[in-house]
């Protein structure tokens, strides 16, 4: 039986003060006010001090109030029954659902066992060209994708939820405007996925603590699924970002020594806790995590997005509503391009670097140089480059992927200007495609002999 403490020492902001003995981090407790009961978490200890996180905020609570502490830090369920139901981000209902109190699971707890883990070795499709093409996502993978306010990257996230090749999804909210809330909600209904997911939803009208253990939920739940129903459970967060500012608001609120831009010493740790519980497990299922990170002005050295990078085994970097192949890595498709098709990672490589000298040519345009006719063939790939593979609405699966790069590459420039082997191009080079060379060799002369006739015209004038 837990004691009873009526001797609220001080009120600031959220967070109450309370002197109590063997209570520990973590835990919860019930504070009974005029208005009813609410729950509470603590989040430091400093002695005998215990300072909590009021979930519904301080509003109405006096010194006078009763505060039991229960014994157990937070619990989410965990039953089949969570299959196409909403939580808010204290595991209740947030859709008309019953209450669900079965199998309950403590939160937060240790990453798995490294001895239990197995080397990440099978690629995840989500029929998105800029991913299964160029930075496939890996099972037991952790990615963040880094963007900015305006970018498309719910909706990305969204049709990764409905096309990616999953067992289930666990869709975490963070801070989400209501009207976000509702686009998951309705897209993955529509798309029929919802009964394969289960959210946890917090929008920016709820309470801020809640913010904090969305991830844990979310996580928690998908690696019972993944020990117990040997399920490949797909993790999807958003936005990490508003996770650390809860975090700094609350250190804050201690008046805790603020490190880089305001946030708390221990970011790093705080943000490691959560994307090492991605697993592959063996003899069971696994565990990957996506995770919408938003960086402020653009700024990847922000402190959030500076942190995850050196967490996480890459990024996608979303820019202009399109995955940019040149901000985006997935350090783990080494280990999966090889067991594809054999032409995966040639197109891979060759179809980034004709951009790379796409965007330089563009460059050269903007300035008012010359085109040569080769400049004319790198705009040429470069715009079919952006509209078949780059554009996020493309939606095939990878093989029908990797045959548009073929039949680009072939649109724009001959064979033996591709530099993949040989061996290669007679096995997928498309029959039919339009000879470039008879045609373009004639623009070559043309230009060539206009060259010609400036130089005499200039010399007739001298």
């Amino acid at each position: 039986m837990r004691k009873v403490y009526s001797n609220i020492l001080k009120i600031e902001g959220d967070v109450i003060t309370v002197r109590a003995e063997n209570i520990a981090n973590e835990e919860l407790a019930e504070i009974t006010t005029s208005r009813g009961k609410t729950l509470a978490k603590v989040i430091r200890l400093e002695d005998d001090l215990v300072y909590l996180q009021v979930f519904a905020g301080s509003k109405g609570i006096s010194t006078g109030d009763e505060v039991r502490f229960l014994g157990h830090p937070m619990k989410v369920t965990y039953t089949e029954n969570m299959l196409g139901r909403i939580f808010n981000g204290s595991g209740e209902p947030r859709d008309s659902g019953p209450a669900l109190e079965e199998n309950m699971l403590e939160i937060g707890g240790p990453s798995a066992n490294p001895t239990k883990r197995i080397i990440p070795q099978e690629m995840i499709r989500t029929n998105i060209p800029m991913i299964d093409v160029f930075n496939s996502l890996v099972k037991s993978q952790k990615l963040p994708i880094f963007s900015i306010s305006g970018e498309p990257y719910n909706q990305l996230l969204a049709r990764i939820a409905l096309q990616a090749e999953a067992d289930m999804i666990v869709l975490g909210g963070i801070g989400l405007k209501y009207d976000e809330y509702l686009y998951f909600r309705n897209t993955l209904e529509e798309g029929g996925a919802l009964n394969r997911s289960i959210f946890f939803m917090h929008t920016a009208a709820d309470p801020k603590v809640e913010s904090l253990m969305v991830p844990d939920m979310s996580l928690a739940v998908a690696e019972k699924f993944a020990l117990e129903e040997d399920k490949d459970v797909l993790v999807l967060l958003t936005d990490m970002t508003n996770f650390a500012d809860a975090l700094k608001e609350i250190a804050i609120t201690m008046e805790q020594v603020p490190s880089n831009r305001g946030y708390p010493g221990d970011l790093y740790s705080q943000l490691a806790s959560r994307y090492e519980k991605a697993v592959d497990f063996e003899g069971a299922g696994s565990v990957t995590i996506l995770a919408a990170t938003t960086m402020p002005g653009d700024d990847v050295t922000h402190p959030v997005p500076d942190n995850t990078g050196y967490i996480t085994e890459g990024q996608f970097y979303l820019h202009d509503g399109m995955i940019d192949p040149f901000g985006s890595l997935s350090r783990l498709k080494q280990q999966v391009n090889d067991k594809t098709r054999d032409d995966h990672r040639a197109i891979m490589d060759n179809m980034i670097q004709l951009y790379a000298q796409y965007k330089e040519t563009e460059e050269k345009k903007s300035m008012g140089f010359r085109m040569t006719e080769w400049d004319k063939r790198l705009l040429k790939y470069g715009d079919k480059f952006v509209s078949g593979m780059m554009d996020l609405s493309v939606n095939i699966p990878l093989e029908k992927a990797l045959d548009r790069g073929w039949k680009i590459l072939a649109e724009c420039f001959k064979k033996e200007e591709t530099g993949i082997k040989s061996e290669l191009v007679d096995k997928y080079w498309p029959d039919g495609t339009p000879e470039i060379s008879a045609e373009e060799g004639q623009e070559e002369k043309s230009e060539e002999a206009d060259k010609k006739e400036e130089v005499t015209e200039e010399k007739k004038e001298e």
